[in-house]
């Protein structure tokens, strides 16, 4: 308890602080010390009495309990006004009164402008973590890929923490499984080596990485420095963006290479090619209006918040994380994000545009602080169109995905299953449930797909699919789909489990889809003899909207769930899978047949344009994963068409 004390109160161990002035200390509050939280006159009289010699200028505060500890961090453009509002009853909250009430000292530290208190009270607040605060929980340093140049072979690896070494950084990016994925792509591309400098100096031969074409083997002279400069001259550039001039360079040098019948070295600027397409492939998203910028959007949801935070550099998605940061459930979004941007950016450097998904507070005061802090002009802005706009909403989403999950996770996955039960009338909690999905495209590989939950949450090894094998069915026949996919999975367990001593029979089956799957799934349990397994069908709302799903069961009318109810959420979650799962499985089924002729079939591509294709991608395979704006930059591909490839490989999009 010293300890907290000391550190609460000692603000000449604050590094910004220190610069400042210290208008007052806290001091021990006369009269006997309350044992309990104290009431709120107390804590009004504590603030009445800072008040007499409160300054009128731009500073920070902290609110003190009877501990020492600090509960609460806030910022003021005129300390005297904003903190004399505590001292109103009727102005406050209950959850602000209940700060007051606990408060029983106070510090205050001036500072030159309102900007600079925005950037020590962010630095406070992460120091202290005070409880009625909004706290960004994480606050992990983000990794970088280095290029080394203190060797005369460069050297790439990752890198965390201060910039003490000589050479490029690139980033950041947004975990160490990103940075981790783009660095294994890029040694395929670049062949430079990741090996420190003693296991360099000391190696005899190649090791495995040049083996299986990681590394170009400089460390016992497989590649001339000259050549190994050009590598990495490369991959600075591609790194800063320059991806489509070095695909077009390896694309030439591998076409020269083929015509002087070198297919060894034309087969290596392959591979080049197809590494760095893999790289863009993995980034989700293609940008061409955005070269540097942080994407920050929210979404709350049941009193909680998830932040996510886009990475964007040299016009490449670097990842993504979310955050879920704590915070009274009644604090408005406009205030989480703004405390949040703050925090985010007290240790880390802000790209030059911010482009966020809601208003936030203190917007102006924000930009000006960011400014401060990097030296140069940060830009927050909120668009309402175009690229930007839709890098945003795609942020959003991942915001609503991630909480949605979150919460389903939160809750207790038994005390969910029991809910569950309750929901569907069913005598106990079911302990194995099993969701259906259908995927094709007009009819066309169409495919079934089973996912399997429980009281361990999913059971991912117990997954299913079905290829729809009826030749009689109608294109689109969803009914249809629906009856053969369960005629096969609960004709099978009649046959290998008719006694149910194996645990393979569901308590509860859950079509995705309305009262017409539902039936379809009746007709198949009526013909099987199944009467002990309950059924139902959960298909969105109006205008599909998630939160709106209509529940369909036998005997009962149609039924909605409480929008924020644990139960929906969890459904939802199980829905999703399974959509994901029969998706996947689709495309898998069809890419299977695309190996087969992938170009060839596509109306407009003939020999001209499947060469151009294969020379700026790499490979068939490669263009059937890439973006509509790869695809536009591709010499002899209009957008028309570009918007054909792309719709034939993306389920007609």
């Amino acid at each position: 308890m010293t300890n907290r004390r000391s550190k609460s109160r000692g603000s000449t161990e604050d590094p910004l602080a220190a610069a400042h002035t210290i208008v007052e200390e806290p001091h021990e509050v006369e009269g006997p010390t309350p044992q309990g939280p104290g009431s709120f006159s107390d804590g009004r009289a504590i603030i009445r009495k800072h008040l007499k010699t409160m300054p009128k200028t731009p500073g920070v505060y902290r609110m003190i309990d009877r501990h020492g500890d600090v509960l609460y961090v806030g910022k003021a453009k005129n300390l005297k006004n904003r903190v004399s509002n505590y001292a109103n009853a009727s102005n406050l909250t209950n959850r602000i009164a209940r700060m007051v009430s606990r408060a029983r000292d106070m510090v205050v530290v001036t500072t030159h402008t309102e900007a600079e208190a925005l950037l020590l009270e962010a630095n406070l607040i992460k120091r202290y973590r005070p409880p009625y605060n909004v706290i960004m929980r994480d606050d992990k340093s983000f990794p970088y890929i280095l290029i080394k140049r203190e060797h005369e072979w460069a050297q790439i690896t990752k890198h965390r923490g201060a910039r003490s070494v000589q050479g490029d950084y690139f980033g950041p990016f947004a975990s160490a499984r990103a940075v981790n994925r783009t660095l294994n792509t890029l040694q395929k591309a670049f062949l430079l080596r990741s090996c420190s400098d003693s296991v360099f100096e000391s190696r005899t031969r190649p090791c495995l990485l040049f083996q299986i074409k990681r590394c170009s083997a400089p460390c016992v002279g497989r590649i001339s420095h000259e050549d190994y400069a050009k590598l990495v001259s490369d991959s600075t550039d591609f790194l800063k963006g320059k991806s489509r001039s070095i695909q077009q360079s390896l694309s030439e040098r591998m076409q020269q290479a083929s015509d002087d019948l070198d297919f060894e070295t034309a087969a290596v600027y392959r591979d080049r090619i197809r590494a760095l397409t893999q790289i863009q492939a993995h980034q989700g998203i293609n940008v061409s209006t955005v070269d540097e910028a942080d994407v920050i959007a929210a979404h709350q949801e049941a009193g909680q918040t998830c932040i996510q935070v886009f990475f964007f550099r040299a016009g490449q998605n670097w990842g993504n994380r979310p955050y879920f940061p704590r915070h009274d459930k009644d604090e408005t979004l406009p205030a989480i994000m703004s405390a949040f941007i703050s925090q985010f950016y007290d240790n880390k450097p802000s790209p030059t545009l911010v482009l966020v998904g809601s208003g936030i507070d203190d917007k102006d005061l924000l930009e000006e602080a960011l400014t401060v802090q990097a030296g140069r002009r940060v830009q927050i802005v909120r668009p309402q169109r175009g690229e930007k706009r839709r890098l945003v909403e795609h942020a959003e989403r991942n915001a609503r995905e991630a909480l949605g999950r979150r919460l389903a996770e939160n809750a207790s996955e038994r005390k969910l299953l029991d809910a569950v039960a309750e929901v569907f009338d069913m005598e106990a909690a079911p302990t194995r449930i099993e969701v259906y999905d259908n995927s094709h495209i007009s009819g066309e590989k169409a495919v079934g797909g089973m996912i399997v939950a429980g009281p361990e949450g999913l059971m991912s090894n117990a997954y299913r699919k079905f290829n729809i094998k009826s030749a009689d069915l109608a294109a689109g026949d969803d009914y249809g789909m629906i009856r053969e996919v369960l005629t096969r999975r609960f004709g099978r367990l009649l046959k290998e489990d008719p006694e149910r001593a194996r645990g393979q029979w569901p308590d509860l089956v859950l079509i995705d889809g309305g009262a017409g799957q539902l039936s379809a799934a009746l007709d198949v349990f009526a013909d099987l003899g199944i009467e002990d397994v309950t059924i139902a069908g959960i298909a969105k709302g109006p205008d599909r909207n998630a939160g709106r799903e209509n529940f369909f069961m036998p005997g009962r009318q149609p039924f909605m769930l409480e929008p924020n109810s644990p139960v929906l959420y969890y459904l939802q979650r199980l829905r999703d899978e399974a959509h994901r799962f029969a998706i996947g499985t689709h495309r898998a089924r069809r890419s299977t047949d695309i190996r087969k002729s992938p170009l060839d079939e596509i109306p407009g591509v003939g020999a001209r344009r499947k060469r151009a294709l294969l020379n700026h991608f790499g490979s068939a395979r490669a263009v059937t994963e890439a973006g509509l704006a790869d695809l536009e930059a591709v010499e002899g591909v209009s957008k028309t068409l570009a918007k054909t490839i792309y719709g034939y490989f993306h389920d007609g999009a």
